[in-house]
């Protein structure tokens, strides 16, 4: 008899976005005339780049003609783009990051949701709260996260981001072995500084932890005082991943294309307390079970470290950063309190009530999707997050709809 993994009975409810689609489409049958806008899931709605559809078009002639033909690429990205990873946005910030310590992949999503298989099933894992749901849901269904009871999974140590520390978490106040910190944060829009995160390192150096970092949208940073990558902090290479996206800084999220940094110094141990260094490993992992990411895409991908593409990119990234201005200011002349919007795309609104009822208040009276809190944790309870990810226009009009609705 064929048994199944049964972790996956633990999951809570459906996907935070499933539930969001069903109200959405509920909401739409029932007014098929009523005008929709969305500002909940951070998909973007800018084409992309020019300079990146130049160099697919050209990749993509390239694949027309035997001699200029390419069929399997090397799993782990080819050379050029990886290259132009190290030196562009790791090696010009004085983070020391070479070209074969990245892993070329479909997306962060899969990365962080995959990078827990290295590791033991007993690894006590530290998880925000709020969060990003892929971080908990991946180690749910492998088994790692004990039962679910009074809201969150008895096995897991939660590093609350609340009001009282800027929704930067503390450190935990118990021994963990996997740390995942995300910074901007999504979904709070916090950011953490140097001495934060390197607080986190010394916490994990100190207790023979690995940090998780995501950096997806270290784009929207702003402060040049803000660390972009946690190698910027000293003793970060032997105790930390790093993981990157181009989905929301050059518009991938259809063309998908991420990247993975695993330093050659970065290890755990082994049962007998042996020193393991993780780089092959993730190596193995990704030659298994991935053929890598195709060749005009990685080209597309290559063209955002173009003189071009990097002024294309900041005006893409400059053009959202402005609809996060205009949601902010709307939201303060509301009264509510808020974090996020200066240095990420995303701003985290207290909405006073519970988060799904203010996601109906303004889905019903204002026809504005975002997102409730709660689906990203306990502490996510009572607020919600709004994305800039949309066009000026719609961002204005949302904003106004939402200032009649609340008024």
């Amino acid at each position: 008899m064929l048994t199944i993994n049964e972790h996956y009975l633990k999951l809570q409810a459906s996907y935070l976005f499933s539930d969001i689609a069903k109200r959405v489409n509920e909401f739409q049958t029932a007014n098929p005339d009523k005008e929709l806008i969305r500002l909940g899931i951070g998909d973007v709605t800018k084409p992309l780049p020019k300079a990146c559809v130049e160099a697919f078009h050209s990749a993509i002639d390239e694949m027309a003609t035997e001699g200029s033909f390419h069929g399997y690429g090397p799993e782990q990205g080819y050379a050029f783009l990886r290259e132009a990873i190290a030196k562009h946005d790791f090696q010009a910030r004085g983070a020391q990051v070479e070209a074969d310590e990245i892993f070329i992949s479909d997306g962060a999503k899969c990365d962080t949701g995959n990078i827990q298989e290295l590791f033991d099933i007993k690894a006590k894992i530290a998880i925000p709260d709020p969060v990003y749901p892929v971080y908990l849901d991946s180690n749910v269904m492998a088994g790692r996260t004990g039962t679910y009871k009074d809201d969150r999974y008895q096995d897991v140590v939660y590093l609350d981001s609340v009001k009282d520390n800027n929704f930067v978490p503390n450190l935990p106040s118990q021994p963990v072995d996997l740390i995942y910190l995300c910074f901007p944060n999504n979904p709070t829009g916090s950011t953490a500084t140097k001495e934060q995160l390197k607080a986190w390192v010394d916490y994990a150096r100190d207790n023979k932890a690995l940090i998780l970092f995501d950096a997806a949208y270290e784009a929207f940073i702003r402060d040049e005082n803000l660390p972009k990558s946690i190698y910027e902090i000293e003793g970060a290479r032997e105790v930390a991943i790093e993981f990157r996206s181009f989905s929301k800084n050059a518009g991938f999220t259809g063309t998908r294309c991420a990247y993975t940094v695993v330093p050659k110094e970065c290890f755990a141990f082994d049962s007998q307390g042996n020193k393991q260094f993780i780089h092959p490993l993730w190596n193995r992992r990704h030659c298994t079970k991935f053929n890598g990411v195709s060749y005009p895409v990685q080209k597309a991908a290559e063209a955002v470290y173009s003189e071009a593409g990097q002024q294309q990119v900041k005006e893409l990234t400059d053009y959202y950063m402005a609809n996060a201005t205009i949601v902010k200011d709307a939201i303060k002349e509301l009264g509510f309190s808020f974090v996020g919007g200066e240095n990420s795309p995303y701003i985290w609104i207290d909405g006073k009530r519970d988060s799904w009822d203010f996601f109906d208040l303004l889905l019903n009276k204002a026809g504005v999707v975002c997102t409730p809190g709660a689906g990203f944790g306990k502490c996510g309870q009572g607020f919600i997050r709004i994305s800039a990810f949309n066009s000026r226009d719609n961002v204005e009009r949302a904003m106004a709809k939402i200032r009649a609705a609340l008024k």
